[in-house]
């Protein structure tokens, strides 16, 4: 439930509220926001009516959240989460797009890589040290070396940084170069995982799995923000269809209903569920059109030697491009895109 605080309660009315639910064994998430506090309690509900919360100083209402997924629900915040990376916000008017490189491969190609997305407008670069691969001999990643070199793109283009984390054992190493963490769509499920990385202080970014429901993202979502860390940004990236012709069947109509079901900021990544480059352009076009906060898209100096992904990948010609239409787009939403004047 939320527990929805008056317009001017006082600091006293809010403690009193939250000793009364902690007392009665209530997990208490505060959310103050400019006009109003706003407090999500997870426990027993059958305990409400004792607690007679409506009837203290101070509370506006009580509403009760039905869905399984509690503190990502659009019922627990008054209106959508703005992730902060640095000085960019995700969420707001402002799409921001990132794009780079599926794998760190070497120095140059991510410096090249970098410099193609920067001056195309990106504000964000993505680029894989640790790949999950599901063959063990296909290119597993540079590791530490990969994030290095990202951390040399960020000094060299000021872009922002988002890298996978696959395993906890890493993801101290991995926290020190990266501003964003990605969740890949394997292990969107890994509990574990998802509990550790909440921790780690960063802005998450949680693709959704390739057969998994929205309810079933949405809950995998709820496990970081159970741990306190509210900067998550869900990633739409295809799912697993009947369908052959595409790597994956893009699932637009997620974006609409994910923005109404939840508060957090939603992106496409048209690149993963298309898996053939000349069709990512009409698909990222669409995804800001369904209301999508920003996109990841695979760019790659040049996409027939890549080690990984290539069919897929964007070159710095089409990448422009890309940018360019976007740019139209988002003005028709009433948006703007990120570093594209």
């Amino acid at each position: 439930m939320i527990v929805v605080m008056a317009h001017k309660a006082s600091e006293i009315e809010i403690d009193r509220v939250l000793v009364k639910l902690k007392e009665a064994g209530f997990q208490i998430h505060l959310s103050q926001g400019v006009e109003r506090t706003v407090i999500g309690a997870i426990g027993d509900k059958t305990r409400l009516r004792d607690l007679a919360l409506e009837a203290m100083q101070g509370v506006e209402k009580v509403v009760p959240i039905l869905q399984p997924y509690k503190l990502v629900s659009s019922a627990y915040m008054d209106g959508p989460t703005v992730v902060k990376v640095g000085d960019l916000e995700i969420g707001g008017d402002t799409i921001h797009v990132m794009a780079g490189p599926c794998a760190v491969e070497s120095r140059e190609q991510l410096l090249e890589s970098a410099e193609i997305v920067r001056r195309s407008g990106a504000t964000l670069l993505r680029g894989g040290a640790f790949k999950p691969r599901t063959s063990p001999y296909s290119f597993q990643g540079l590791e530490q070396k990969g994030l290095e070199f990202l951390a040399e793109a960020r000094e060299k283009t000021g872009l922002r940084i988002v890298t996978e984390v696959l395993d906890p054992r890493f993801l101290e190493l991995v926290a020190e170069y990266a501003d964003v963490l990605q969740i890949g769509a394997r292990n969107m499920q890994n509990f574990f995982l998802l509990r550790e990385v909440a921790r780690a202080g960063k802005p998450i970014l949680l693709k959704r799995g390739p057969s998994s429901t929205i309810e079933e993202w949405l809950l995998a979502a709820e496990y970081i923000l159970a741990e306190g860390n509210r900067d998550v940004i869900l990633c739409e990236r295809g799912i697993r269809t009947f369908e052959d012709y595409t790597r994956n069947t893009l699932d637009l109509t997620a974006v609409p209903v994910v923005k109404y079901l939840s508060h957090l900021p939603v992106i496409v990544d048209p690149s993963h569920a298309i898996g053939k480059w000349r069709f990512v352009e009409p698909m990222a076009r669409a995804a800001i059109a369904a209301g999508a906060d920003g996109l990841m898209v695979e760019v790659h100096p040049h996409p027939e030697e890549a080690l990984c992904d290539g069919p897929q990948s964007l070159n710095g010609d089409n990448f422009n491009l890309l940018m360019t239409k976007l740019h139209d787009v988002a003005g028709v939403m009433g948006r703007k895109l990120g570093n594209r004047s």
